[in-house]
């Protein structure tokens, strides 16, 4: 997919983020499974009416498939009009996280309450993410202590504006430096962090308490 546009990449993001076919989105947009593929596939924008109806059959807006909005934060709308919060149950707290992707950690460092933005996967019921060797958060999260750790926070949310609901999951646990002798396997996983680099400590949270919340309309 070499001459895939930004439009393309969004829509093919939002349909695997939906489960869909081409064949089920091209239907609800009313356009052929072929031109869908084509713009999937090449940098070219659609007329006015088909965004709209691609940008519905999508779960989104057309100032999203364009790009529109990249540099503010998420959930400016405003709320459904009968907002309901839904309690979620460990079990599907940690269903909601398994697939990976990106959270952020909280935690008090030598600078105060920091909050840094993590890749992360799941490896035996732990999350893990990959930081610099004695860099500022190695430090931060080493107690000195033999057999002692940090308890941090873990929290990734989704926001589904179109539809104004969403779900948020919180973790909270120690942080251990993964040792030598177990990195190979904790790398298997195969954590790329975006920010690159030399990250090659791994630290494993092991949840000790999850929670978790939904919103969503009546």
């Amino acid at each position: 997919m070499a001459g895939t546009g930004d439009l393309g990449r969004r829509i093919i993001h939002h349909r695997e983020r939906l489960g869909l076919t081409r064949e089920q989105v091209a239907a609800h947009a009313d356009m052929s499974p072929g031109y869908l593929k084509y713009l999937e596939e090449n940098a070219d924008t659609p007329d006015t009416g088909a965004l709209y109806r691609l940008a519905d059959a999508l779960g989104t807006t057309v100032d999203d498939l364009l790009g529109g909005g990249q540099e503010r934060p998420p959930g400016r709308g405003p709320a459904t009009a009968h907002p309901s919060l839904e309690t979620l149950e460990e079990a599907e707290c940690l269903r909601l996280i398994e697939p990976g992707g990106i959270g952020r950690v909280a935690f008090n460092s030598s600078r105060g309450p920091t909050v840094l933005p993590v890749n992360y996967k799941m490896q035996h019921g732990a999350i893990v993410f990959r930081t610099a060797t004695g860099g500022a958060m190695d430090q931060d999260l080493r107690t000195g202590l033999e057999g002692v750790d940090i308890v941090i926070a873990f929290q990734i949310d989704k926001i589904d504006e179109a539809n104004r609901e969403g779900w948020s999951v919180l973790v909270q646990g120690p942080a251990h430096h993964v040792p030598p002798e177990e990195a190979t396997g904790v790398a298997g996983v195969g954590i790329t962090p975006w920010a690159g680099g030399e990250r090659q400590l791994y630290i494993r949270i092991v949840p000790s308490r999850v929670t978790g919340r939904r919103i969503h309309g009546m």
